[in-house]
């Protein structure tokens, strides 16, 4: 065999030179903190999310199973539970609390959005003796966790702070997944089957399926595709005008009786109607306008404009809470886990500042600072988006070409048919 030179410079396809490296997450042969003396405080924040309550039980388990620490203290209702009105409703967790919670939805540790004073956190973490914190949250939790980190460092406390990242929308940086997303698409494409049944079952009916995603439109997108019931699909990444997604309905009724929807809550907060200053939330995040109902007042209008429409009904969904609220699925139970048992290899070690991520195959830590810096976003330009595009409508698609198309191919097929039942006459 002819001998092949694999230096970057003679390889004729391109390679990264990027010198950017994630640290693998795995357990370590040293540890940082003394078992005996650890103890451990764990905190969930923000909405709630499939999961949650199996991270609590896995960094619990992996905790005290694996490496026999001190204590488990959970802290109630979000970073409320670390202020000092909240900090003396603290639990101690055990196996044998933890051991069931996994069955349910939601955290039994309870939830909260909203700052505290960093100094008081840090305080409680004094009076606790909290050698090491973990928090489950979104973008703003670790945002959060950052400025303890910082806050423990400036007093000198030898304290790690560890994140496990939760975010349904999929929206994290530097992760190729995110816990609780999964089930979202899940749970979302059962919404789309409910819908296109009452679409489906009226003359030109429409069914409106609103889902998460404010910024990216990862959970609308995915269940599109694997639902392949919906029609029309309408996220943040992809803006349109009110007069183009009219466009599109009218297209789906010239090839059909019938059309379903999905929508992302962010689409379409520059619509006139969804244009308006509805403040922040405690997170800091913007309220959006509910832009399923507009969809669906906007479909309302455009069909009592044709008496054609007499018999149609347009129905709305909207199944976000549903969604939050119920277990994960085996995949993201199993995901979990390994999030959780790896926080608590890298945290005993003595990283701190840290998520432990998913990057392609790969379990990896990454500093929260970078990965607060960017969201991740649907690319229109990407492989998930194509598919989207290929299996619903779309403006560029001239609807006369694509029915005589279909006629010619039926056409085709019915005189191969005639053929053969010719030749078949023929032998009797």
């Amino acid at each position: 065999l002819e001998a092949v030179d694999l230096h970057p410079s003679k390889i004729a396809f391109p390679v990264s030179k990027s010198q950017f490296t994630l640290k693998v997450a795995c357990p370590r042969i040293s540890l940082h903190f003394n078992p005996k003396t650890t103890v451990i405080g764990i905190v969930t924040c923000g909405g709630l999310c499939p999961g949650l309550n199996d991270v609590i039980r896995s960094l619990t388990l992996t905790s005290i199973g694996s490496y026999h620490v001190k204590r488990v203290i959970g802290f109630r209702y979000g970073y409320w539970g670390l202020s000092a009105a909240g900090r003396d409703t603290a639990i101690e967790l055990t196996p044998e609390v933890v051991r069931p919670i996994h069955r349910h939805g939601g955290t039994m540790l309870g939830s909260s959005r909203g700052g505290q004073k960093v100094s008081e956190m840090v305080d409680t973490l004094q009076q606790y003796g909290v050698n090491i914190l973990f928090t489950a949250g979104g973008d703003g939790t670790q945002k959060g966790s950052l400025a303890i980190e910082k806050e423990c460092r400036k007093r000198g406390l030898d304290v790690a702070v560890m994140g496990i990242p939760k975010t349904i929308d999929n929206d994290l940086s530097f992760s190729h997944r995110t816990f609780g997303y999964e089930t979202a698409v899940e749970e979302a494409v059962r919404a789309i089957r409910a819908a296109h049944a009452e679409a489906s079952s009226h003359e030109y009916g429409i069914g409106v399926v609103k889902l998460m995603g404010r910024e990216s439109g990862f959970i609308a997108a995915q269940a599109t595709v694997s639902s392949a019931q919906a029609n029309i699909c309408l996220i943040p990444e992809m803006p349109i005008t009110k007069s183009t997604f009219i466009q599109l309905l009218r297209r789906r009724f010239a090839a059909s009786k019938y059309c379903v929807i999905v929508v992302a809550e962010g689409f379409g907060q520059n619509w006139d109607e969804c244009n308006g200053d509805l403040g922040r939330d405690a997170s800091g995040n913007k309220k959006l306008a509910d832009v399923g109902v507009v969809i669906k007042q906007t479909c309302e209008k455009y069909l009592k404009s044709d008496p054609k429409y007499k018999l149609s009904t347009v129905k709305y969904i909207d199944p976000s809470y549903m969604i939050r609220a119920c277990p994960p699925s085996a995949s993201d139970a199993s995901f979990c886990t390994n999030l959780s048992t790896l926080a608590v290899h890298e945290a005993m070690a003595g990283n701190t500042g840290c998520v432990i991520t998913q990057w392609y195959n790969n379990f990896v830590l990454v500093p929260i600072k970078l990965a607060v810096s960017l969201r991740n976003i649907v690319s229109t330009n990407g492989a998930l988006w194509r598919q989207v595009r290929e299996i619903t409508v779309d403006t560029d698609i001239d609807l006369q070409k694509v029915a005589k198309q279909e006629l010619l191919r039926e056409l085709e097929a019915l005189t191969e048919r005639r053929e053969r039942l010719i030749q078949r006459m023929s032998k009797i």
